[in-house]
């Protein structure tokens, strides 16, 4: 199988071009040579197959043939808003969203939030997390890199549901009245209606976080009765979707 490169550039208007420096990079640790083969992909959707018809020292002319209309998405467009985990677990946690097909991830700092950034810092993680969405994507065989949004609070989260987001959207709870996720989402997929996924950050989301997502339209829905980690839950739902959508 050749191997993927991310290119961010409209790959469906080109036809000869150089890589970018970063592909280049990369097409040099893979010792490719004038003749091999590779796929390419912009992170929107389809792949482009490829050829290396000229190699330098910090440069490399690709040839590309058309569009393949190939998807390997969820059933339906899944974003995660997440309560943010310690830095190495949301790390493993971008990169597993990614290969499980999350098509958005939300850094939120919650009340129970260990982890709290902003400004330049704040900026420099979330370009780290996009650079593994790519990687990830690469690996995986996906045709969209999941978006990485800048960190944002809980409650500013919340204003975009009540603004009239047209996302049905879920909180993961582990109250009373929260019905099992697989029950909820049976029925919401085949419409393929966006999803919006809360999720709490380690310790979990309060109580008035929780209550003020249901009272705003978000629908509690429950995992099970074990404690599952905050880098945990979120990829329990999206295999959760993945297979929901395999067995339709």
């Amino acid at each position: 199988m050749p191997p993927r490169v991310y290119v961010d550039l409209p790959l469906q208007q080109l036809n000869v071009f150089e890589l970018p420096a970063d592909a280049v990079r990369h097409i040099q640790v893979l010792r490719l040579q004038p003749g091999s083969e590779l796929t390419l992909f912009n992170g929107r959707g389809g792949e482009w197959p490829a050829e290396v018809i000229r190699m330098g020292r910090s440069e490399c002319e690709v040839k590309v043939a058309a569009q393949l209309a190939i998807d390997r998405e969820l059933p339906a467009p899944v974003t995660l808003a997440i309560g943010m985990p310690t830095n190495e677990r949301m790390d493993g946690l971008v990169e597993k969203a990614t290969e499980l097909g999350a098509a958005a991830i939300e850094p939120l700092m919650c009340e129970r939030s260990v982890l709290r950034l902003s400004g330049e810092r704040a900026e420099r993680r979330c370009s780290h997390w996009q650079a593994i969405a790519v990687a990830a994507a690469e690996q995986c065989g996906r045709t969209r890199v999941p978006r990485v949004s800048p960190i944002t609070t809980f409650a500013a989260a919340l204003s975009a549901l009540r603004a009239g987001d047209d996302a049905q959207w879920l909180v993961l709870s582990l109250g009373a009245a929260a019905r099992p996720a697989a029950e909820v989402l049976a029925p919401l997929l085949p419409a393929r209606r966006p999803l919006r996924v809360f999720s709490g950050p380690e310790g979990g989301l309060s109580p008035a976080e929780e209550r003020a997502a249901t009272l705003a339209g978000a629908l509690p829905v429950s995992l099970g009765p074990r404690v599952l980690r905050a880098d945990t839950a979120p990829l329990a739902v999206l295999a959760l979707i993945g297979a929901l959508g395999a067995a339709a």
